[in-house]
C-alpha cells in the first residue's frame, strides 16, 4: 500500500485538505441465498466505457457523476480507461483490465458453480469525484434500482 508521499505536491496537499464524507450507518444487505445460486455484478468507479459509450465529461464541475452500462458480453481489452485523475496509474489496468474490472474472473467463478450467473449489465462510474452529492443523490439510487430490477443478489464494488 502507498502512502501520500507518492503523489505530487498538488495532489498531497488536495487530499490533505479534501473534506472526507462518512455514511453512516453503511448500507448494507445480508446474502439472502447462497451465493453459488446468487446473481452477480460488477460496479467499478474506474471510468470505464464500451466502445460505443459517451465518454464521461471532463468539464463537469466536482466530476462526472453519470454512469454507463457495461454489457455481460464485453471484451476488456475494448473497453476504454476514461477516468480523469491523473494520480491513477493505469499501468495495472494496461496490464490486465480484471484489476479494476474482473468480469473474466467472475466468468470463471460462475464456470466452476461458485457463483450461481453473472448479470446482463454492469455499472462503471467515474471516480475522483471530489463533489459526490449528485451521485449520492441520483446516480448511485439509479444505478441500484436497476441492479434489483435485474434481480442481482450481490454487487461487487470494485473502487479505483
Amino acid at each position: 500500500m502507498g502512502d501520500l508521499s507518492e503523489f505530487p505536491l498538488h495532489v498531497r496537499a488536495f487530499l490533505r485538505a479534501y473534506r472526507w464524507r462518512r455514511i453512516e450507518p453503511l448500507p448494507w444487505t445480508p446474502l439472502r441465498k447462497p451465493l453459488n445460486r446468487a446473481r452477480v455484478a460488477l460496479v467499478t468507479s474506474a471510468g470505464l466505457i464500451p466502445p460505443d459509450a459517451v465518454p464521461y465529461d471532463p468539464r463537469i464541475r466536482g466530476g462526472d457523476y453519470t454512469y454507463r452500462w457495461i454489457p455481460v458480453s464485453a471484451q476488456l481489452r475494448r473497453l476504454a480507461n476514461n477516468h480523469r485523475s491523473e494520480s491513477w496509474d493505469t499501468s495495472g489496468f494496461e496490464r490486465d483490465p480484471n484489476v479494476v474490472f474482473p468480469l473474466d474472473r467472475l466468468r470463471e467463478l460462475e464456470r466452476v458453480g461458485l457463483i450461481g450467473e453473472i448479470n446482463r449489465r454492469h455499472a462503471s462510474f467515474m471516480g475522483s469525484i471530489t463533489a459526490p452529492g449528485r451521485l449520492i443523490r441520483h446516480s448511485a439510487p439509479e444505478v441500484a434500482a436497476e441492479l434489483v430490477g435485474d434481480q442481482v443478489d450481490v454487487a461487487v464494488l470494485v473502487p479505483v
